[in-house]
């Protein structure tokens, strides 16, 4: 792509310098014209604005970014297309002064598990701040991890950020491609799935390559990088590593679980037990999570006469002392007691004891069924067939049934998009899960509009679930003013539901001025109305006073309106029908028979050299077309 060093675009943001170059978009440092604020300005490649699935993926990033709002997150302030100057689809976003967590690795290599928790404290309070709203980020890496010259963390390049409740697959070659190797969950490498979980995976491995200074695994090819993470677990990093924490080594094996049932469901779970872990390595020390600027401890009484104490850090919990309130001691008398064992219990006492003894057998049953005692953990299966759904849940001794079967633009045909319960969920021994499987991508063919009158046309597009576009008026020649020419896109063509169908209607036939061309040349006229639409008819015709080759008659005549594609009907001079014998004698042969064939007359040739004899005699009157004797000597 080409430097837009210097340029303003969409008349607002004046591009400074270059910052950084990837395989989408370059980005470039730049000034808000409008506001005076340094921005960034992320432009994608020229090569890839006509790519409509690079273009959403472009303008996916700011829609899910422009939905966070979290300070350790890169904001994006505006997003469109140049108006004037180069075509450029482009981000603005906050102009982050600093360097890439990269960077500091190259230049720090290893860091300390205190740096280390320090650092991605912040980047999993952003992450969990996404996945609060349903968004994963996809692409978690040390290049993505922004480090401010005032110490701020930020997490950059929501690209491959998806809305989790949209479908997550991908392929794996597309997870290659999209997705940077190193950091891919095995569930993202096997199936295409990804969700917070993969998040999870991709921040282990960071914090694996902060630690040691080095990615847990190496290989010539993306895919031997790929392979060895869907089938080996990383190191163990106290092998490579003694001083690291035992708790920190079995937080890295949970979060780099190849199965992801068996890591933290979320980045927020993940964000308490770092804290809880950098509470226990210093805890002395007061994490207030400045990052997150949390408000000062706050003191609650709870009715139930319980202190709960909000701390801004999330490790260290007190133990809060329970308010225990004694019954009050009532006095009887001796006989009081004795007349009381004496009476009978009435049958509404007798009630209320069986009432009572009921509600604690409901209260044991409900405990044992909605606290999920007893029951089986059901694993992810999105990305599954339903086959091996089958296999996967009848090792667990569950079965599977088919509730429903939807169309999917992300899960391929045959695949599952979601399970009742979904992953995680628990379910009885022997219990029925719910499966829902996608139909595949759902394309609506366009239907045959031409010669419709709009309305009908427009009630068409609604009932097969598309979206009216615009309505555009052109003239045609064949179709009858009012009604549909074509649709865009064109009939047969398959398009997603909702798609925008835009109609081409027929103003009828253009009217147009026509012009003489009687005594211009017919080749001129021919080639001139012919260009101009019309249907032109050429006629010729001996005439004693036009020219041979000029135009005798036009039909119609010149005209201010006339139909385009009109007929027209030319006569052309053939010039005189009769003429005269010239005088050739004494020429030569070809210059003989150039004087004849002008003439419209048609040449024989006897002997050679200069022409010695004409038949007919010069001056004979003879037709156009008739035959002229020479004889050379």
């Amino acid at each position: 792509m080409s430097d837009l060093t210097g340029e303003l675009i969409d008349n607002r943001y004046l591009l400074k310098h270059r910052l950084a170059s990837g395989g989408m978009a370059t980005i470039y440092s730049g000034i808000d014209t409008r506001l005076d604020r340094p921005v960034a300005v992320k432009i994608m490649h020229s090569h890839l604005a006509n790519d409509e699935a690079f273009v959403s993926r472009f303008i996916k990033e700011a829609k899910a970014t422009a939905a966070l709002s979290h300070p350790n997150i890169v904001s994006i302030q505006d997003q469109g297309w140049n108006q004037g100057g180069p075509p450029a689809v482009f981000l603005v976003m906050e102009l982050v002064d600093g360097s890439t967590l990269r960077d500091f690795l190259n230049e720090n290599g290893s860091l300390t598990v205190e740096q280390t928790l320090q650092i991605m404290n912040p980047v999993v309070s952003a992450l969990a701040a996404a996945h609060k709203i349903g968004i994963i980020h996809r692409d978690i890496k040390p290049e993505n991890i922004l480090i401010s010259k005032d110490g701020r963390i930020k997490v950059a390049d929501f690209g491959l950020a998806r809305n989790a409740s949209m479908g997550q697959t991908m392929t794996a070659e597309s997870s290659v491609v999209l997705g940077s190797v190193s950091y891919l969950s095995p569930e993202q490498v096997q199936r295409g799935v990804a969700d917070s979980r993969s998040d999870i995976y991709a921040v282990g491995i960071v914090i694996f390559e902060m630690l040691v200074g080095k990615k847990p695994y190496d290989g010539e090819t993306p895919i031997q990088i790929a392979y060895r993470h869907v089938n080996d677990r990383i190191p163990n990093i106290q092998t490579l590593k003694p001083e690291v924490p035992q708790v920190v080594s079995d937080l890295l094996f949970s979060i780099t679980a190849p199965n992801p049932d068996q890591r933290p469901k979320d980045a927020e779970e993940l964000l308490n037990q770092i804290r809880d872990i950098q509470a226990k390595i210093d805890p002395k020390r007061r994490q207030m999570s400045l990052e997150l600027d949390l408000p000062p401890v706050q003191h609650k009484i709870s009715k139930r006469g319980k202190v709960s104490v909000g701390l801004a850090f999330g490790g260290l919990k007190e133990k809060t002392a329970q308010l225990i309130s004694t019954k009050p001691i009532v006095v009887t008398n001796p006989e009081d007691s004795v007349a009381t064992k004496k009476r009978k219990v009435s049958r509404r006492v007798k009630r209320n004891r069986i009432i009572a003894l009921l509600l604690v057998f409901g209260l044991v049953f409900g405990g044992y069924k909605f606290l999920g005692i007893g029951k089986i953990s059901v694993p992810s299966l999105v990305g599954l067939t339903q086959s091996e759904a089958s296999k996967s849940l009848a090792d667990l001794g569950l079965a599977t049934e088919v509730v429903e079967e939807v169309f999917s633009e992300d899960i391929p045909k045959g695949k599952i998009i979601s399970s009742q319960p979904g992953g995680g969920g628990k379910v009885s021994p022997a219990g029925v899960v719910g499966l829902i499987i996608s139909k595949g991508q759902e394309r609506i063919e366009i239907p045959n509009l031409e010669g419709l009158t709009p309305d009908i046309a427009l009630q068409k597009i609604s009932e097969l679930g598309l979206t009216a576009g615009d309505i555009n008026e052109v003239f045609d020649m064949k179709i009858e003013k009012g009604n549909v020419i074509r649709s865009d896109p064109k009939t047969g063509e398959k398009v997603k539901r909702k798609a925008i169908v835009n109609l081409d209607v027929s103003k009828g036939i253009e009217k147009v001025g026509l012009v003489s061309y009687v005594g211009k040349g017919g080749d001129e006229a021919l080639s001139e109305l012919t260009n101009s639409g019309f249907d032109v008819n050429v006629s010729y015709k001996f005439s004693d006073n036009i020219f041979k080759g000029q135009v005798i008659s036009q039909s119609p005549d010149k005209s201010d309106s006339i139909e385009l594609g009109s007929k027209v009907e030319l006569v052309v001079s053939k010039g005189p029908e009769f003429v005269f014998v010239p005088n050739v004698l004494g020429k030569s042969k070809n210059d003989a028979s150039l004087d004849l064939e002008n003439l419209g007359l048609r040449v024989t040739i006897k002997g050679s050299g200069k022409v010695n004899n004409i038949s007919p005699n010069i001056g004979t009157k003879v037709k156009q077309g008739a035959v002229i004797t020479l004889t050379l000597r």
